[in-house]
């Protein structure tokens, strides 16, 4: 911080804003964005890897496989994202901790149920109780970016398999009748279109997970939610240098301002993509291509 930061009470208001949005609470905000960003660029092709899993198996030509793809997009779409998240979350993380239990401390004596407490050795903490405060942090993270990708990687699942079952069979049967196998038939005539049918409920995908990292203040994490109620609350003399009423109200303003602009850059980006994908393809988009050029 400046220097003449040291005493607020004389500076004027530019400088008293410089100073104010420079305190080491502000750059835990603005931090906060990088975690969301972040969350993101890790989630988004994990949770597209999920549903590209999900949608291969659910139409799999092995009814046990298949009934699993199917079982895993309509139990997860049937949930509702806080519900999921809260309990899956809590789930993942005890199961974790029971399993490390069970190998490293095999003469524990004690119920891990104890009523509604659940016990396990220290040894068996996820992360360890003396660990450094940016593990818990970064196990949390991924714990959210494992839930975030679980979630909507079927609701990726259901688009997919829509995508697929979108390209015309006449293709796969002239495929296969010119000896591809059906191997051959999957990764280079199905995959290569299904995209161009399915880039549109992806990229709605990609807006509601964009409009849910919100989520992750529930979750427990420090993100931008948590710091822009923290930092817009009534402070007073007593607890900081730099003294102010309930500003809650304009950081909230700021984060949907920010949330705009990025959905916006979003759309631009995904429709240039959807040109590309639809160029020469014999879709409602590449056919306004082709009219548009001629």
């Amino acid at each position: 911080m400046f220097s003449y930061c040291s005493d607020p009470e004389t500076l004027g208001t530019f400088a008293w804003f410089s100073c104010y949005l420079t305190t080491g609470v502000h750059m835990s905000f603005y931090v906060a964005f990088f975690k969301v960003l972040l969350l993101l660029a890790i989630t988004a092709p994990v949770a597209l890897g999920f549903g590209f899993l999900g949608a291969m198996a659910a139409r799999s030509r092995v009814a046990p496989l298949r009934w699993l793809g199917k079982i895993y997009i309509a139990i997860v779409r049937g949930v509702p994202d806080i519900a999921f998240f809260l309990f899956f979350v809590i789930a993942l993380d005890q199961a974790v901790e029971y399993l490390r239990h069970k190998v490293l401390c095999p003469d524990w004596q004690e119920p891990i149920r104890q009523g509604s407490d659940f016990v396990v050795c220290q040894a068996a903490k996820m992360p360890l109780g003396n660990a450094p405060q940016y593990l818990h942090e970064t196990y949390g993270f991924f714990l959210a970016v494992f839930t975030f990708a679980i979630v909507f990687g079927a609701f990726a699942a259901n688009v997919l398999f829509g995508g697929m079952r979108a390209v015309p069979n006449a293709q796969l049967e002239t495929a296969e009748a010119y000896g591809m196998t059906h191997r051959q038939t999957f990764w280079r005539v199905l995959v290569p279109q299904m995209w161009v049918f399915a880039l549109p409920g992806l990229s709605n995908l990609w807006m509601v997970l964009i409009k849910a990292t919100p989520l992750l203040f529930l979750l427990g994490i420090e993100d931008i939610v948590y710091w822009a109620r923290e930092l817009g609350g009534t402070k007073t003399s007593k607890f900081t240098n730099y003294p102010h009423g309930d500003w809650r109200m304009w950081y909230f303003l700021f984060l949907l301002i920010f949330y705009l602009a990025f959905t916006r850059v979003s759309e631009i980006v995904l429709e240039r993509l959807m040109q590309r994908l639809t160029h020469g393809q014999a879709t409602a988009g590449g056919e306004a291509q082709r009219k548009a050029a001629a």
